[in-house]
């Protein structure tokens, strides 16, 4: 199971929402591009970062911090958050950017995403789907849609390689993660890579993911807030 420390920028910060809400925003450290190297430095070799800007602008907000990060570290990092333009899947592709986060697109323009997949190689990309119940929020969680996250998914079969989902109910609360939702699409998608997120609080939250067998787990407010040390992580990762 990979560990992939998150980063969510707003206005160039190191941010953490609750259940997805702006009005609900704490800001950690003024420099992400600092956190990204404490990260490094604890030997993890991934980061998941995130222009919460971008996703509710609908395009790509905070390059600077972006180019800034894969300059200064050699993590593998997916990143997401207003990704809509091929000009903008090809620019993050050339500055080193490992995986691209879709989610309003896949969510409203099918084939447009299908054609990125085609053009730029499934590798590169990953389906991002943040879920209250079964239903797709699309647009940093702001736009409601009667999607459901499993015709949503099924779409995209065979071709699509890796899937990340978000419980938004769990996400920020530090109250655990909704281990029945991933058990539920490993089972229903055996070929997907999984990429759990929202409400990881501990270490044990982390073994039982292990367990279910998500390929990846996304961990943010529990490093933030001192509920997971990062010198913890290392031996977790295979």
């Amino acid at each position: 199971m990979k560990i992939i420390p998150a980063i969510d920028l707003v206005d160039g910060k190191c941010v953490r929402l609750t259940q997805g809400d702006f009005n609900k925003k704490k800001i950690y450290r003024d420099n992400p591009v600092e956190v990204a190297k404490e990260f490094e430095d604890a030997d993890l070799e991934y980061l998941h970062l995130i222009d919460l800007d971008g996703a509710k602008k609908g395009e790509v907000v905070n390059w600077k911090v972006i180019t800034e990060i894969l300059d200064k570290t050699a993590l593998k990092v997916d990143f997401g958050g207003g990704v809509k333009t091929t000009e903008e899947v090809e620019q993050l592709l050339d500055l080193g950017i490992n995986r691209i986060n879709i989610g309003s697109i896949a969510a409203k323009e099918p084939e447009k995403f299908k054609s990125w997949m085609r053009d730029y190689d499934p590798e590169n990309f990953i389906l991002s789907a943040d879920v209250r119940g079964d239903n797709v929020q699309i647009n940093g969680w702001q736009e409601g849609t009667d999607l459901c996250l499993y015709d949503l998914i099924a779409q995209y079969e065979p071709a699509l390689k890796y899937m990340a989902c978000t419980d938004i109910g769990t996400d920020g609360m530090l109250n655990g993660p909704n281990f029945g939702l991933f058990k539920k699409i490993i089972n229903r998608f055996p070929n997907l890579k999984v990429i759990a997120s929202g409400g990881v609080s501990s270490i044990e939250d982390l073994i039982q993911l292990q367990y279910i067998k998500v390929d990846s787990v996304i961990i943010g407010k529990a490093i933030y807030e001192g509920r997971i040390k990062l010198e913890e992580l290392k031996p977790l990762t295979i």
